[in-house]
């Protein structure tokens, strides 16, 4: 049996391609991998939540990587 195959706590991330395989295989980061986690199973899991660390991530990942501080607007 794979690791792959086995969940604690719910069924939320078993689907053909799990998460933490993409992460893996793609030498993805932290913050990175979370973003990937949280937008996968949000629909299943947590909703709403869900987005909400999405986009915390991400924040964080601008200010980190980007020294975009808090409060700085986005453009879309």
């Amino acid at each position: 049996m794979s690791y792959l195959n086995k969940q604690e706590g719910g069924n939320h991330y078993m689907q053909e391609i799990q998460p933490i395989e993409y992460i893996y295989k793609n030498k993805i980061g932290y913050i990175e991998g979370n973003v990937i986690k949280y937008i996968t199973r949000h629909r299943d899991k947590n909703g709403a939540e869900d987005i909400r660390k999405v986009i915390h991530y991400c924040e964080l990942l601008l200010e980190l990587e980007y020294s975009e501080p808090q409060g700085t607007d986005i453009n879309y």
